[in-house]
């Protein structure tokens, strides 16, 4: 009998040797799309009757967000301002164990999900669901706050520290320790397997090759020579990329505590920029917003055709659900599993209630999401590029502005989920295979800039969509031992005890 951990390097060996052959730009593109083909009619396979489609993975997500926020009696909201407290510091104890802060952490997973998805995702889910899309993305937000939280609880609970000091955890952890104590060892290292699969190969697409492909259209907007030679771009994010990464999780912990907040702070500038500027139409693009989630006109699916599109970039954006940031919240230095969790309530909150909210209403103010003169770009899937137009009717010099931004979403988001990639590769072939991971991330970055974008976009929601498959079969079945530590950890704040542990600087 074959090992499956074996398969799987055959699988990622032959899939490696197609890439080979393909060396042209063109058999690329082909090969996506083939692809791309195989995959959706598993993962977008439709569960809704009559006309309009509600696709597998897509309720999958709504149903576990859902049962997630009632099983835990609205945690994301009545645990935030206890989670700012211990993001700022203030519960720091003596029996902290990690590598990194609970702040490090986070600002790591929000460079990985704070990216393109939050400019390009935005764009393409709004021109192909309408503007209601985006009061679906915002409920998908606040429903996946709770199952980041869940997701980084676990992730605690059930990390590993390797004799080397590095800490591995995450859903592959959780799904074949957890489900190991229901005596289900064979399916929990099955669906650990499968995740871990899962997340290589999406890292190939979310983190590296979509990130790479979207920014490009942007880049190319403002600097014509990457028109000409696109695969200049791949090279130079690949060294800048490189550099980070090898340094390991420390060094892209302290490059994402540096870049982030200042990337996001510029970005919000800006669209806060064009909102005011366009004050007399906020009003009326709230509207729009509401009334078309429920009511909207000439989109493909109607209502369920929004609110798919809604919380489908949600899903690619926060990535609550799909169990990735787990990976890195597992790493951060605290006492209690629970508390790491009411940390990670804050990445959907930011990532997607905030920034792609700002992002959605720069798109339906302007009104690029269905100009005639945009619908070149829009067909092509370039989200970056119909963005970059909307920043173009403020001002010729504001588009360069999202270039910037534009370009760091992307870096950080690459740095983010190669150390994502990496920690699953080495829990399916071992910590000393982790070189060949990180050439091979790089490779696919530049392998970006010569694929086409919408290819990409198919791509890179297939694979990173297929790791909710396993990630929230954990989540159901360790939901009651969540519940548990957060009764007995609101009993020890109530008491006091908590802050009696407290170390004083």
């Amino acid at each position: 009998m074959v090992h499956p951990y074996r398969f799987f390097a055959f699988a990622a060996a032959a899939l490696f040797s197609q890439f080979a052959q393909a060396a042209e730009p063109g058999r690329i593109d082909a090969f996506f799309g083939s692809l791309n083909g195989y995959l959706a009619s598993v993962i977008f396979y439709d569960v809704f009757p009559g006309e309009a489609s509600m696709p597998f993975i897509v309720a999958w997500l709504i149903i576990g967000a859902v049962y997630l926020t009632l099983r835990f009696s609205f945690v994301n909201l009545r645990m935030m301002r206890h989670g700012f407290r211990v993001l700022r510091g203030k519960y720091h104890t003596a029996d902290d164990k990690g590598e990194v802060s609970s702040f490090q952490a986070l600002t790591t997973a929000l460079s990985a999900t704070v990216g393109l998805g939050n400019i390009a995702g935005v764009a393409i889910a709004i021109s192909i669901g309408g503007p209601g899309a985006t009061f679906w993305m915002i409920v998908a937000g606040f429903l996946g706050m709770t199952t980041k939280f869940t997701e980084a609880t676990l992730a605690q609970r059930y990390r590993e520290v390797r004799p080397d000091g590095h800490i591995m955890g995450g859903a592959m952890e959780y799904l074949s320790k957890g489900f190991a104590e229901f005596n289900l060892p064979r399916t929990g290292k099955v669906l650990a397997g499968m995740f871990a699969v899962f997340t290589v190969l999406g890292s190939f697409g979310a983190g590296s090759a979509f990130q790479v492909s979207q920014s490009l259209g942007a880049v190319q907007e403002q600097i014509p020579f990457f028109k000409d030679t696109p695969i200049a771009y791949g090279l130079i994010m690949g060294v800048a990329v490189g550099v980070v990464i090898i340094g390991g999780l420390r060094r892209i912990a302290h490059t994402a505590e540096a870049v982030v907040p200042s990337m996001i702070l510029i970005y919000l500038a800006a669209c806060l920029w064009i909102i005011l500027g366009n004050i007399d139409q906020l009003p009326q693009a709230i509207a729009k917003i509401v009334t078309e989630a429920f009511a909207p006109i000439a989109v493909a699916g109607g209502m369920v055709g929004a609110l798919v599109q809604g919380f489908k970039r949600a899903a690619f954006s926060s990535e609550a659900g799909l169990g990735s940031a787990a990976i890195v919240h597992s790493t951060a230095s605290v006492k209690y599993p629970i508390r790491q969790g009411m940390v990670a309530l804050y990445e959907p909150f930011i990532d997607t209630i905030i920034i792609c909210t700002m992002t959605a209403l720069v798109i339906v103010i302007t009104g690029v999401y269905n100009d005639p003169a945009t619908l070149a770009i829009r067909e092509a899937s370039k989200g970056a590029a119909l963005t970059s137009v909307a920043f173009a009717t403020v001002s010729d010099w504001f588009p360069a502005i999202l270039t910037l931004s534009v370009v760091l979403f992307a870096y950080s988001t690459m740095i983010s989920w190669s150390y994502y990639g990496e920690r699953c590769w080495a829990y399916l072939f071992g910590e000393r295979t982790s070189i060949a991971y990180r050439v091979a991330f790089l490779v696919f970055i530049v392998i970006a800039s010569v694929a086409s974008a919408s290819n990409m976009v198919d791509f890179t929601d297939l694979l990173v969509l297929a790791m909710a498959f396993p990630n929230l079969l954990g989540l159901y079945l360790l939901s009651g031992k969540v519940r548990a530590m957060l009764t007995d950890y609101q009993n020890k704040l109530r008491s006091g005890e908590l802050d009696r542990e407290i170390v004083k600087d």
